[in-house]
C-alpha cells in the first residue's frame, strides 16, 4: 500500500514529539490527522496547512469518533503531567477511552511512547502511570507498538530543557544525592526513527521495547557533559535531601518548565533509567544510534530563534522571549 493512501493519526498534535514527528511523516508521503484540544495552538506551525486538523479530547470519547474515521495508524503521544494532581488516574482512563474507540474504528495498530523505568522497583507515580498507560492501551483488541525513553535529547525536550537551564544558570549547581543515578538518553531524531519505523516493521507489533542511546551514565554526568559542550565548568553541590516540591518550584523559576510538570519529572529522576532488554536493536536495525554529546550539538544548532520548536509559548502574539546560548533575546 502506498503511503499516499495511509491516513495516520497523531495525538497530542501540541506536544514535543508530535511537533517533530508530523514534519516526517509528510515527507514521507503520508495523510495525516491532528489531534489536539486546543487546534488553534498550532496554528503557527510550518506544516498546519498540510494537516487535517481535528479538535477533541480523549476524557470525552465522542469527540473521538469523527477523529478516528478512515485511520488505520493512530499515534498516543499524549501526557497529563501539566493537569495537577489526579493526572495518574485521568491518563488511565484517557487510554482506556482511546482504545475502546480506536477499536469500534477498527484501527489496525497503535504506537504509543511512554516512560522508561524498571516496573518491578519502587518508581514515581509519573512513571508508573506511563508504564500503566501501555498497559491500558494494550487491552483493548487493537495490536500496541510501546516504545519506552528515559531523557530526550533535544531542543524543547522537556528533560533536556531542565538540564540546559539548570546548567547553564548556576555555576555550583545544587541538587540532590540521586543526580548519580543512572539514565541512558536517546536522541530527539533516534525516538523519532524508532516510531517511524514501526510504521512500515510489522515485527513490533504487541511488544513493549526499552529505547535509548548508546551509552549509559548519570544525570549528574549528562549536566557536565552538556556544559563541556557549551565551554562552561560546572561544579555540584551536592545535598543529602531535597523535597520534589522544593526542587520543582525552583525548576519552574529558573526554566521554561511550568512547575507541576517538573514535579512530576523530578521524582522519576530518583530512580535509574535504562535500557535492561535491548530488543529495539535486534527488531529495529536499521536505527542509527546518536550519542548524548552529538545530540546535544544538534539541540544547541536549532536554539536559533529561527530554528526553534515554540513548544514552551506558542500564544498569540508577535514577540517572544526565547533563550538561546545562556541568554534571553526578543524574536
Amino acid at each position: 500500500m502506498p503511503n499516499s493512501s495511509k491516513l495516520i493519526l497523531v495525538t497530542g498534535a501540541t506536544g514535543y514529539i508530535a511537533s517533530r514527528l508530523i514534519p516526517q511523516l509528510l515527507n514521507r508521503g503520508y495523510q495525516i490527522r491532528a489531534l489536539a484540544r486546543q487546534p488553534q495552538r498550532l496554528k503557527n506551525k510550518s506544516w498546519f496547512s498540510q494537516v487535517e486538523v481535528i479538535q477533541g479530547d480523549v476524557m470525552e470519547p465522542p469527540t473521538l469518533t469523527p477523529a478516528f474515521e478512515g485511520v488505520q495508524i493512530a499515534y498516543y503521544l499524549i501526557h497529563n503531567m501539566s493537569s495537577g494532581r489526579g493526572y495518574t488516574e485521568r491518563e488511565l482512563e484517557g487510554a482506556r477511552n482511546f482504545a475502546l474507540v480506536a477499536e469500534a474504528a477498527g484501527v489496525q495498530h497503535i504506537i504509543y511512547l511512554g516512560g522508561l523505568a524498571d516496573e518491578e522497583q519502587h518508581i514515581a507515580p509519573h512513571m508508573r502511570s506511563r508504564i500503566e498507560t501501555g498497559a491500558t492501551l494494550r487491552q483493548g483488541k487493537v495490536p500496541v507498538t510501546e516504545f519506552r525513553a528515559g531523557v530526550v535529547a533535544g531542543s524543547g525536550s522537556i528533560s533536556f530543557e531542565m538540564i540546559r537551564f539548570m546548567t547553564e544558570l548556576f555555576p555550583i549547581i545544587p541538587a540532590p544525592f540521586w543526580v548519580k543515578n543512572k539514565s541512558q538518553p536517546i536522541s530527539t531524531q533516534n525516538v523519532i526513527d524508532y516510531l517511524l519505523a514501526a510504521l512500515d516493521n510489522h515485527n513490533g507489533q504487541g511488544r513493549v521495547f526499552e529505547i535509548g542511546g548508546p551509552h549509559v551514565t548519570t544525570y549528574q554526568e549528562l549536566m557536565l557533559s552538556y556544559a563541556r559542550t557549551r565551554g562552561l565548568k560546572r561544579r555540584f553541590l551536592l545535598l543529602p535531601y531535597v523535597p520534589v516540591w522544593f526542587m520543582a518550584f525552583g525548576i519552574g523559576l529558573t526554566t521554561p518548565v511550568p512547575s507541576p510538570i517538573a514535579y512530576a519529572l523530578v521524582g522519576g529522576l530518583s530512580s535509574d533509567s535504562v535500557v535492561m532488554h535491548d530488543d529495539a536493536r535486534k527488531i529495529y536495525p536499521e536505527v542509527d544510534l546518536i550519542d548524548f554529546e552529538s545530540a546535544t550539538r544538534e539541540a544547541l544548532m536549532r536554539l536559533h530563534p529561527h530554528k526553534i520548536e515554540r513548544i514552551w509559548d506558542d500564544r498569540d502574539g508577535q514577540n517572544k522571549i526565547l533563550k538561546h546560548e545562556g541568554f534571553y533575546r526578543p524574536s
